[in-house]
């Protein structure tokens, strides 16, 4: 009887850590998949601004340092995809500060703010903001319920021991930067 009862306790352990190990595998790869989200809607973002960009130059040819700003700090961003959720939340965070400015610009000139074009631009603009946000949430949620599930007893031996590290959050830095770039303009 004790050979039977220390075989059912093998498979039961192995059942376990099998569980355990493919609980850890979907959470993580649930979160680069959340991630991807976010990329796929941070390009649409860095694909748009070039044309708010060109609109604003129509109306404003004398902000040259601010549109070439908001220029330099798309470009960054685009160049920080791939290099670390560190690296492009900081170029992110830059590109929202950037954007802010250029939007302040629409208030020193009527024609650009009644402009179809530009209010096409800054719709398009803003329900990418939303739905940004939103895949930052998901993300986060994601992110914390893996870094939860490597860090609690008994999850965390088999966690330590296969390696599993902690994932970084998605977060904006100043309270500026966790501002959604205003995109509305009233009369």
């Amino acid at each position: 009887m004790t050979g039977l009862a220390l075989v059912v306790l093998v498979v039961l352990i192995g059942l376990w850590l099998s569980s355990t190990y493919n609980s850890l595998i979907k959470l993580k790869i649930s979160s680069a998949s959340a991630f991807s989200d976010i990329d796929v809607q941070l390009k649409q973002r860095h694909d748009l601004i070039p044309n708010l960009v060109s609109t604003v130059q129509g109306y404003a040819k004398q902000e040259e340092k601010t549109l070439t700003s908001v220029i330099a700090a798309r470009n960054a961003a685009t160049s920080a995809q791939g290099q670390g959720i560190e690296a492009q939340q900081n170029a992110e965070n830059q590109l929202s500060s950037t954007l802010r400015q250029l939007f302040a610009l629409s208030e020193s000139y009527p024609d650009l703010k009644s402009s179809d074009g530009f209010l096409k631009l800054q719709g398009e603009l803003a329900d990418l903001e939303e739905q940004i946000e939103s895949a930052r949430r998901y993300y986060n949620a994601v992110v914390r319920d893996f870094n939860t599930a490597i860090a609690v007893f008994p999850t965390i031996l088999i966690a330590g021991a296969l390696n599993f590290k902690e994932k970084s959050f998605f977060e904006l830095d100043t309270k500026e930067e966790r501002m959604v770039p205003q995109v509305s303009f009233g009369a």
